[in-house]
């Protein structure tokens, strides 16, 4: 039972942070109005809680779930999807420092804090977040059919 839990937060804040990308992505646009630059610093703070928890039920699945972790650190699949999974956080870190900025000068007073050059800017690592992203499901699945696992020789 505490397998299949494990397995489904898991899945459930994979699912989590392609959702809130999308939002982003949706909400991040031109005319960016304050009201959804505050909102968009909460969705990203969700983001954020949505990662940890892949990050911690994933540790979880490699060392006392899932199929152990002989069968996960052995193989060069497991190491790509960890490599986006990394990549796509590090790509996180400048709309999140500017999503900061925006509400950090909505609180001193400023209006209309999102220049059109911010904004485009911050798109443009949402949408290479979720070109990164969208293979990570692509790494699990390989994974689970033991593609990459040495076989004997």
């Amino acid at each position: 039972m505490s397998s299949a839990l494990v397995a489904y937060l898991h899945y459930l804040a994979m699912i989590s942070i392609a959702v809130v990308l999308v939002l982003e992505l949706m909400y991040c646009t031109p005319g960016l109005s304050d009201a959804r630059a505050r909102v968009l610093a909460r969705m990203d703070a969700g983001l954020g809680a949505a990662a940890i928890v892949a990050l911690v039920t994933g540790v979880a699945r490699v060392v006392w779930f899932g199929k152990g972790a002989a069968f996960y650190l052995h193989n060069p699949v497991f190491h790509i999807k960890l490599a986006l999974f990394l990549a796509v956080g590090l790509l996180s870190i400048p709309p999140t420092l500017q999503f900061l900025r925006w509400v950090r000068g909505l609180k001193g007073g400023a209006k209309n804090v999102a220049e059109h050059y911010q904004i485009a800017r911050v798109r443009r690592y949402i949408h290479a977040e979720l070109v990164l992203f969208v293979f990570i499901p692509l790494m699990a699945a390989l994974m689970a059919r033991g593609i990459g696992l040495q076989t004997g020789q």
